[in-house]
């Protein structure tokens, strides 16, 4: 791996870092050392890479805020990519078009200081655009899927092409991408509406008071760790059980909000995968409900 950190390195991709602290990149603050991470200056430089990699064989992945992914506790032998050099923005009217590397709360916030609506259930979702299409991220009955218009994509033959809302396939916490591996997202363009400031503004006040009451914020966690099913609440199932304030090592099922699992007290990645399997265990036992997990397992093979 070292011989092709340093012929990347003379490949000007763009920034690269070696031996990286996979806690430094996700929300629950867990992880591995990754051999690598690559910051590419833009798509042809992405590109480049990746024939690189796929020629060589090399395991990577693309991370975002790391906000929906529990990587495990060894090394990650590989290269992770970053696109935060992805994260030009322009605005015409009510069309906005961004780069996916783009953070999904900062571009809410400028959503609304430009009276656009449509952005106030991202408000306090902390990943970036990339990865919001990816998750078809949601809240507060609204997601991705409502206001994305299209999707410039780069294909696993290298080709970038445009990508309708209709051909992302949005669903419940579900894309096209999840299904399509290799399929990578550059851009976005997003169909907003005009709003008043003031409410809008309004609005995301309110919901982050309410995030604060009802979510443990205070601790690092990656939100939600269980889709809902139809009809159901995974939390009031897990609370239902007595899990509130379960403890495995230092991961922990929050006692404000039962979907939530904490880094509670210098938590390991495997503390967590473990009470996230005994949590969705117990409630299939209990209730013959098989909960379906957000976050992606990355490095456990």
């Amino acid at each position: 791996m070292k011989e092709h950190i340093q012929e990347i390195k003379a490949m000007d991709i763009g920034k690269i870092v070696e031996n990286v602290p996979l806690s430094l990149h996700t929300t629950y603050k867990v992880g591995g050392v990754a051999k690598c991470f690559v910051y590419p200056q833009d798509t042809k430089k992405l590109i480049k890479l990746l024939k690189y990699i796929k020629k060589n064989n090399i395991k990577y992945k693309i991370l975002g805020n790391g906000s929906n992914t529990l990587f495990s506790d060894k090394e990650y032998d590989g290269i992770i990519i970053k696109l935060d050099r992805f994260d030009d923005i322009e605005i015409e009217g009510t069309t906005v078009t961004v780069g996916a590397g783009y953070n999904l709360i900062k571009l809410a916030s400028l959503a609304a200081k430009k009276s656009l609506a449509g952005l106030e259930f991202a408000s306090g979702i902390p990943g970036t655009l990339g990865g919001a299409v990816y998750m078809n991220a949601g809240a507060y009955k609204s997601d991705m899927g409502y206001i994305v218009k299209k999707v410039k994509v780069l294909t696993p033959d290298f080709k970038v092409i445009n990508m309708t809302n209709r051909e992302l396939n949005f669903h419940y916490r579900s894309s096209f991408f999840q299904k399509h591996s290799g399929y990578i997202c550059l851009q976005v363009t997003l169909k907003l509406a005009k709003g008043k400031k003031e409410e809008i503004v309004k609005v995301n006040r309110e919901r982050k008071q309410r995030r604060l009451e009802s979510q443990p914020l205070e601790y690092p966690s990656a939100g939600s760790v269980f889709r809902n099913p139809e009809g159901l609440f995974a939390g009031k199932l897990i609370e239902d059980l007595g899990f509130k304030g379960l403890m495995k090592g230092g991961a922990q099922i929050s006692s404000k909000h039962a979907n939530f699992i904490i880094n509670k007290n210098k938590a390991t990645a495997s503390d967590i995968k473990e009470l996230i399997e005994f949590t969705k265990d117990a409630v299939e036992d209990k209730y013959n409900v098989k909960l379906k997990v957000e976050q992606e397992f990355v490095n456990w093979e």
